[in-house]
């Protein structure tokens, strides 16, 4: 091919029951329909997965993230793998938007395990060649793969439409420390300052300390990769609330909303919560919370899994969609 260098058959989509919304947005981007498949769940729990269509060399990507119900979405998406392994798939690519586990990727206590480690030698197991996610949760994540992948951030896009708002006297909050590297990358993307809470966690509960920078009579934007429970999220408001901080905004890409995180980010008060579709939000999330915007990223990745099936670099590939979208 006279503009990439691609050595496997036709492109091939495949999709689990994890997120088929952001599946099809994929497909349509890349003007390609998903693969026929059957998923059927036995009395007994047990899956069962027939592709109808051949994958014999083809180049084939799995959309899977492993969002709620983790433990069957993985399982599912360890069977598709496998299934195209078995059928003779030319290549296999995980597209895991959401990656399950990812806070256990190190040994910080005595007797426990890297869950982040396991998840990755299973995938490898199941056939996969590569893998493919969206700002994991720890960047080390990506030397738990024993075979190449593309780990992608959204903040870009985060970014452009926070800026695209046009918000006054904006300060970039990163409500964990160990999100505060990212965090002041946000703050460079829209040319402000960057502030920072000191939090303790206590077992699954967190308790916000103090605030490093200056909030008051500022409008605040709190970033991070991911609201679980939404109690960091919320006690951030609350203790920018009492430093005098103006309209307080949220941005984050993964919305996991486990129980009582909506109804932690109604009482936050926040004016706008921004964030993405790596992971499917229930209808009666959408309703409780008028205020939030989803941002869907079906056509920026179908832009990465068509670099990758052509043999392009993923860099350059991005860096012109990012100029295209500016153009718009």
């Amino acid at each position: 091919m006279l503009d990439g260098i691609r050595i496997y058959g036709d492109l091939a989509l495949v999709t689990g029951s994890g997120n088929p919304e952001l599946a099809t947005e994929i497909g349509e981007a890349l003007g390609q329909p998903l693969l026929k498949r059957s998923i059927t769940v036995f009395p007994n729990d047990n899956i069962f997965v027939q592709f109808e269509e051949t994958v014999r060399s083809r180049d084939v990507f799995v959309i899977q993230p492993t969002c709620r119900p983790v433990n069957y979405n993985l399982m599912e998406l360890l069977i598709l793998i496998h299934t195209a392994r078995r059928a003779s798939a030319g290549r296999i690519t995980a597209v895991m938007p959401f990656y399950a586990y990812a806070r256990s990727d190190k040994k910080d206590m005595p007797r426990v395990p890297i869950t982040a480690k396991l998840v990755a030698d299973l995938i490898q197991t199941a056939g996969a060649d590569r893998f493919m996610c969206v700002d994991l949760h720890a960047g080390q994540i990506q030397g738990f793969f024993d075979m190449p992948g593309d780990e992608l951030t959204a903040f870009p896009f985060l970014a452009r439409h926070i800026e695209h708002l046009s918000i006054p006297n904006l300060t970039v909050l990163s409500a964990d420390l160990g999100f505060a590297k990212k965090a002041r990358n946000i703050a460079e993307m829209l040319h402000v300052p960057v502030a920072f809470i000191e939090k303790r966690r206590q077992g699954t509960q967190t308790e916000s300390l103090n605030v490093i920078g200056e909030v008051c009579g500022r409008n605040v934007l709190i970033v991070d990769d991911e609201v679980d429970g939404a109690g960091t999220m919320a006690g951030a408001a609350a203790e920018l609330r009492r430093e005098g901080a103006r309209d307080i905004y949220a941005c984050f890409v993964h919305p996991t909303f486990s129980a009582g995180a909506v109804e932690r980010l109604q009482k936050a008060e926040l004016t706008r919560i921004v964030t993405t579709n790596t992971e499917p939000i229930p209808r009666e999330a959408r309703l409780a919370l008028p205020n939030l915007e989803v941002i869907h990223l079906g056509p920026w990745l179908a832009c990465v899994i068509d670099a990758v099936h052509r043999g392009l670099s993923v860099g350059e590939t991005l860096t012109d969609y990012y100029a295209r979208c500016a153009d718009v």
